[in-house]
């Protein structure tokens, strides 16, 4: 038979090219805000709003993406299901955006963004924009036009970063870092209306009724995923929100620039783990539907078997690259100011490992339907980080932040990997996971530990080690590529 997996890679390949090719042009937006923005309180403003963006796309979309990944397999009429799908969401973004236009004074308020409604307002339109049109962006994926939605995404892209360059390297007054705030949201703002121009004959449906029953059951399917996104991206994201609020002291005014200038420094770093983030991303995209895809298929646990096995290879050979190479990549960051949350960097590059594995394993859940599993996971993880960020952070600022994101992450893996095997087992080869993760940490100390005064011999050394990795996983993996599967 066919190799499903290569399918998956080629698609993932695809959709890669929309998020890789995207995510380093958005990461030339990073050195572009370190070096206008001197002062990293600066670009602390800008990384907890979009923390907040986060947050606010996961109960906008209110996982309808998903729900119509699972209900369209067995609807005898796809159209309906995307109307239904698309007309919740919809619905949804009205009521959040009339509810924003009434309380946004004292939304701006509680973020700390007194006399800055014109913030609030913007981040509001933008992820109502992005929300609605997520469901349009879903129809392509189950139809596999991946080119359109690849180039609907980089369109989107390239016009934020045109944007940005434009507004920040010729209007911008670094004299008046509030309005560099705003140039950022206003790109933002223009490539988000993008894709909904782009996908304007989605739009158009016509002769379809809303059908109240199925929404009823997509909504109850989708539930426990809300729950669970909302409790991974506390996960995620709420560490900025965490670092600048319990830094803040409101009886001195002056420690709301030190919290800042905390969440500017580990964002900017945090932006140097994201490469594994990327991977994820563009996996995700493919996956998502392959997976469901592969429902019917006798040899489907053999199937996710293998994937698991190439995708904890590709994701530890990232972390190993990155860590590695970190001389290098802080040159990412424009402001040495910024430097001094590097040692964050391998924290994190791991932490992102085990998401990636995690990410993986929660198939059991949405293919068994078993999806509160997930919302019960997720919300152990949010209550790990939310307790450890505020326990330690007063101390440890935002080391404590990093090391919070490595357990939480570690401890949904696990617990990931055992409720899946009782409740939809796959046969995973976790000695194999061992072994490949084992070795990449290895490599990494081996790496770090030994130091030559002459930076060349240790780019060579540390490279070296690199490349040893890569052969390693080729000769482990090549059978993957086989016409035929085999475990």
């Amino acid at each position: 038979m066919s190799n499903p997996i290569r399918k998956l890679i080629s698609q993932t390949a695809v959709y890669g090219l929309s998020s890789i090719v995207g995510r380093l042009l958005n990461y030339l937006l990073v050195p572009l805000y370190t070096s206008v923005f001197s002062d990293p309180a600066h670009y602390g403003v800008v990384s907890e709003l979009y923390a907040w963006v986060a947050f606010l796309i996961v109960i906008l979309t209110f996982g309808m993406e998903t729900a119509f990944f699972r209900f369209i397999q067995t609807s005898e009429n796809k159209e309906q299901t995307y109307l239904n799908s698309l007309a919740t969401v919809l619905g949804f973004n009205v009521l959040f955006f009339a509810i924003l236009l009434f309380f946004n004074n004292d939304i701006a308020s509680f973020m700390l963004y007194e006399g800055h409604n014109e913030y609030i307002i913007l981040l509001g339109i933008i992820v109502c924009v992005d929300a609605v049109s997520a469901i349009p962006l879903a129809k392509l994926r189950i139809e596999e036009k991946s080119m359109r939605f690849v180039s609907i995404q980089i369109t989107s892209i390239l016009v934020n970063v045109a944007l940005n360059l434009f507004l920040m390297l010729y209007l911008f007054d670094p004299a008046r870092p509030e309005e560099g705030v705003l140039f950022i949201l206003l790109a933002n703002l223009c490539a988000s209306l993008v894709k909904p121009l782009m996908l304007y004959d989605s739009f158009q449906l016509r002769g379809l009724h809303f059908d109240w029953k199925q929404v009823k059951l997509m909504l109850i399917y989708s539930l426990p995923l809300v729950v669970g996104s909302f409790a991974g991206i506390i996960n995620e994201t709420i560490d900025r929100i965490l670092l600048k609020q319990i830094i803040y002291n409101p009886g001195d005014i002056t420690t709301l620039h030190t919290a800042e200038a905390e969440v500017g420094i580990y964002s900017a770093c945090y932006k140097l783990a994201m490469l594994v983030t990327i991977l994820l991303q563009a996996y995700r995209y493919a996956a998502e539907p392959f997976f469901f895809n592969q429902m019917k298929n006798e040899d489907r646990n053999i199937i996710y078997v293998k994937v698991m096995n190439l995708f904890v290879a590709m994701v530890c050979l990232v972390f190993l690259f990155v860590s590695l190479n970190i001389d290098l990549f802080k040159h990412f960051i424009q402001n040495e100011s910024y430097w001094e949350g590097l040692p964050v960097v391998p924290i994190l590059l791991l932490a992102n490992v085990f998401l990636g594995i995690y990410y993986n394993q929660s198939i059991w859940y949405k293919l068994s339907g078993k999806t509160q599993y997930g919302a019960y996971i997720a919300l152990i993880g949010a209550a790990l980080t939310i307790g450890i960020n505020v326990l330690f952070i007063p101390r440890y600022g935002y080391m404590a932040s990093a090391w919070a994101t490595f357990i939480v992450y570690a401890v949904q893996m696990v617990l990931s990997y055992f409720l899946g095997q009782k409740h939809y087992p796959i046969p995973y080869n976790v000695k194999k996971f061992g072994l490949y993760l084992g070795l990449a940490l290895l490599f990494y100390f081996i790496g770090s530990r030994i130091q030559f005064e002459r930076y060349f011999v240790q780019f060579v050394l540390q490279n070296a080690l690199l490349m040893v990795y890569v052969l390693f996983i080729f000769k482990m993996e090549r059978h993957s590529f086989s016409k035929k599967l085999s475990l």
